[in-house]
């Protein structure tokens, strides 16, 4: 389930040459790419789209890139950050890995390997894409769910029988089976197994009320 939309390579470099370099680079390969002279144009253009990644100087007039990457990642931005760094700054490069950066390359830069390393950025973009897609389609679908049927949801997760979780809200086994089978067509599930895999794999979902 991948995106089909056009990929991005955001492009957040202070030195002009080098952003048009890039900018080469990319459009040489049919790759669409947005241009920023700084970290603080950047967020003033936000919110940004994927499939896409963030190409990130380290050193920037204003905002650092390390300080960009710490805001777009207190913002939840779903976008891979590969950070451009110079010789010197290799243990900022490794410090931005720690914390969330897909990658980071060297200058000065080896066309090739940067071309090489978006490319693994966007497949990374496009499946974070797809997974918070599937995400949103369980949750939709999870709406649907009365209170009692989430309730005996969350009873069926827990490992619950018909005969424990009719005792438990007062009624009938009838009426929780039921409950059990507009459960299973509202999430869209064949199976008990096929069920509770959908709905564990929802980060938000909890088997406690």
């Amino acid at each position: 389930m991948l995106s089909t939309e056009e990929p991005t390579v955001f492009v957040v470099e202070d030195d002009e040459t080098n952003r048009q370099l890039m900018k080469d680079l990319f459009e040489s390969v049919d790759l669409k790419v947005e241009l920023f002279p700084s970290g603080d144009a950047f967020l003033a253009a936000m919110p940004m789209r994927g499939p896409g990644c963030i190409l990130l100087d380290v050193r920037m007039p204003g905002i650092s890139g390390l300080d960009l990457q710490s805001k777009l990642s207190e913002q939840k931005l779903d976008l891979p950050i590969i950070i451009v760094t110079a010789h010197g700054d290799t243990q900022m490069a490794v410090r931005a890995m720690k914390e969330g950066a897909f990658d980071f390359v060297e200058k000065p830069i080896n066309n090739q390997v940067l071309l090489d390393t978006v490319n693994k950025a966007l497949t990374e973009s496009r499946r974070i894409g797809a997974e918070i897609r599937e995400q949103e389609s369980i949750q939709k679908r999870l709406d649907l769910l009365t209170p009692r049927e989430t309730d005996v949801l969350r009873m069926i997760a827990q490992g619950k029988l018909n005969k424990q979780i009719a005792f438990e809200l007062g009624i009938t086994q009838r009426t929780v089976e039921v409950h059990r089978a507009r459960v299973m067509e509202k999430i869209q599930a064949k199976t008990v197994a096929d069920l509770l895999r959908t709905v564990m794999s929802l980060d938000s979902f909890s088997c406690e009320e």
